[in-house]
């Protein structure tokens, strides 16, 4: 016959498998985002430099996931050195049995594998890379661009992360960023500028009398798939960083952050429609798919606490914010062909600051603080080591080849063979 305490260890059981399976599937539509960033960006650039656009993406990802596994996680979650900056830098994962933890109950008892809590981070860090990979394309060395890759996932994104979810000094001085608006999006942008102010803009963007010329992307219902693809992983961006479900309060909670991630989602996509209509007189598709994109940006720092029109309205700021930020850096003359650091550095600083707004918890310094700190760390480190490979192997391809284009210069193939080939 079943004791209590026979239920009581299985229904424990039964809330950790469900727990981790929920973590594990809410990291595979994270993982899918990957996608989304290659259809994004491929459909972006011109043809001729789509091969190298989808090499990078799904490059990038093995060299983050690799180097997150051999070091990256231990950095971030050293277990150790709270409050702290300098984390403890550890190698590889440690070996998991948690059983008899889960049994014991109580506050430290884990309720998801330490295993589904790499691969839900470990997705998160390849996001932060893939937002690198856009604002960069079309004029930056594919091997330099890995090497870079392999130093940001492997330490400096560890590091700041760290800082905040590893229980570092920031989440001392109660910076609150739910799901990564500046842990995971303004990291990528703050090394994507850092790498963009190196490399110059692509030929032909700018002329001599500050003239800004559209490049146009090659293939829109290719960016469109993309921004959708991302949209649906932002599901699992989102909801899975609230950690748990196997209860009402969390599972109500789980509901409550998808439906705001969807509004702000839908906001970001309506303000910068009418704002482009508006400014061009024209209903630009670019924009509203950034729109979409900043909207998701700018609710992931809270996406828990807000009404769903809170949300709405937070991302229709962000929606519109993304729009002028696009134009400014274009007068600025820094290039980013698909928009990546107005969408993921603007919007992220702003769904930071849009925090205290809908959270009673949160206050505007240590805000301003969190923004500060994984900025200026990520730039100045990021801007270190594009300088560092710039000087030993360089970091941008010869004019000749970037008019030939990255595909066949880098991966010696096309994307498009039927319509630049001479064969039958």
């Amino acid at each position: 016959m079943e004791t209590l305490q026979d239920t009581s260890n299985t229904i424990l059981q039964l809330s950790y498998a469900l727990d981790t399976f929920y973590f594990l599937m809410c990291g595979a539509l994270v993982m899918w985002m990957a996608a989304g960033f290659a259809m994004l960006e491929a459909g972006l650039v011109r043809a001729k430099n789509t091969v190298e656009i989808l090499t990078k993406n799904i490059a990038l990802f093995a060299v983050a996931c690799t180097m997150f596994l051999l070091c990256g996680y231990s950095i971030m979650y050293p277990g150790q050195g709270e409050g702290e900056i300098i984390p403890y830098f550890g190698m590889l994962l440690g070996s998991e049995n948690e059983l008899s933890s889960v049994l014991k109950g109580g506050e430290d008892a884990p309720y998801y594998s330490t295993r589904s809590d790499f691969f839900f981070q470990v997705v998160f860090v390849a996001t932060a890379m893939s937002i690198v990979s856009g604002a960069v394309a079309e004029r930056m060395k594919l091997w330099s661009f890995l090497l870079f890759a392999a130093v940001l996932t492997g330490f400096i994104y560890p590091v700041q992360g760290y800082w905040k979810w590893g229980g570092g000094f920031l989440e001392a001085k109660g910076f609150l960023d739910f799901a990564g608006s500046g842990v995971v999006h303004m990291c990528g942008a703050a090394a994507a500028f850092a790498g963009v102010l190196l490399l110059g803009p692509r030929k032909g963007k700018y002329t001599a009398k500050g003239q800004v010329n559209a490049i146009p992307g090659a293939n829109l219902p290719l960016a469109t798939l993309g921004t959708f693809i991302l949209w649906l992983g932002w599901f699992g961006f989102n909801g899975g960083s609230q950690l748990k479900l196997a209860d009402v309060e969390n599972a109500n909670a789980v509901a409550q952050i998808f439906v705001n991630t969807n509004a702000a989602a839908a906001g970001g996509v309506i303000a910068a429609l009418v704002i482009a209509r508006l400014l061009f007189g024209k209903a630009d598709l670019t924009m509203a798919l950034n729109g979409a994109l900043a909207g998701l940006v700018s609710i992931t720092a809270e996406p828990l606490t807000p009404s769903a029109f809170a949300a709405t309205l937070i991302g229709g700021v962000g929606g519109g914010l993304v729009v002028f930020s696009i134009i400014l850096l274009d007068k600025l003359k820094v290039d980013d062909p698909v928009g990546a650091i107005s969408v993921h550095g603007i919007c992220g600083i702003w769904g930071l600051l849009a925090v205290p707004f809908t959270n009673a918890e949160a206050s505007i310094w240590p805000q301003l603080l969190g923004i500060i700190m994984i900025f200026g760390w990520v730039f100045v480190t990021s801007l270190i080591i594009w300088y560092v490979i710039k000087q030993i192997v360089g970091i941008r391809i010869t004019e000749e080849e970037e008019f030939e284009g990255t595909d066949l210069v880098e991966c010696g193939m096309e994307a498009y063979p039927e319509f630049t080939s001479n064969k039958a």
